[in-house]
């Protein structure tokens, strides 16, 4: 029995060793980050106004997400998500919850801003939420993602405290603020929505007469 048990201990050895001899995985971010990061930007019109290029550039918490693949250690992204918590702001008036019914025609919107491989947005373009893109809201839009939770019944579940209604503010505003490389956009820190924008679609979320919260 001994015998087996050595013969054994000197097979998972030998199988082990050239495993350790491997090369070791290639560091976050990998060598050809940059050449793909390059390619990536010279596929877009070279006209395109120089303030829709610059979204192309990165900040600090989209590098760092970029670096580890959306998965940093615990401890970076605790790091990033304190580093957004900063950068929230609030409407003047200091309410946070607006219309529902215009914040149910932003979170149905889906176009402005886009940069265009072929044609950009033409100015004016109205920009929107397009919030059924990733989550189900009102029962009357049968079209919608599931990259997010369901928001039907956002209140109803989850009641409506100043907690509540700050979160989902501060959520809106900037997502990384609670989950560091999530993928929902910071709607107010990239200013794709004013503040006063967001309240609404805070209405939209907790307002017991909003089409989110009727079965």
């Amino acid at each position: 029995m001994k015998l087996k048990i050595a013969l054994f201990g000197l097979l998972t050895a030998a199988i082990a060793i050239p495993a350790l001899a491997q090369k070791a995985p290639e560091a976050p971010g990998g060598k050809y980050a940059k050449e793909a990061e390059q390619m990536f930007r010279s596929s877009f019109r070279t006209d395109n106004p120089k303030y829709w290029m610059s979204r192309l550039d990165q900040d600090d918490t989209m590098k760092t997400c970029g670096t580890y693949r959306d998965n940093p250690p615990r401890k970076v992204g605790e790091q990033i998500e304190k580093a957004n918590r900063t950068t929230i702001r609030y409407p003047v008036d200091g309410k946070l919850i607006g219309d529902w019914k215009e914040g149910e025609k932003l979170a149905a919107v889906g176009t402005g801003g886009h940069i265009g491989f072929i044609q950009p947005d033409p100015a004016g373009r109205v920009r929107g939420g397009n919030c059924y893109a990733c989550h189900e809201l009102a029962k009357k839009e049968l079209a919608y993602g599931t990259i997010g939770p369901s928001l039907h019944n956002f209140s109803k579940l989850r009641g409506t405290s100043d907690d509540i209604i700050k979160y989902a503010y501060d959520k809106i505003y900037n997502s990384n603020a609670f989950s560091a490389c999530t993928n929902m956009p910071r709607f107010g820190l990239l200013n794709w929505l004013t503040p006063e924008q967001i309240t609404h679609i805070v209405a939209f979320l907790v307002d017991p007469e909003s089409p989110v919260n009727k079965d």
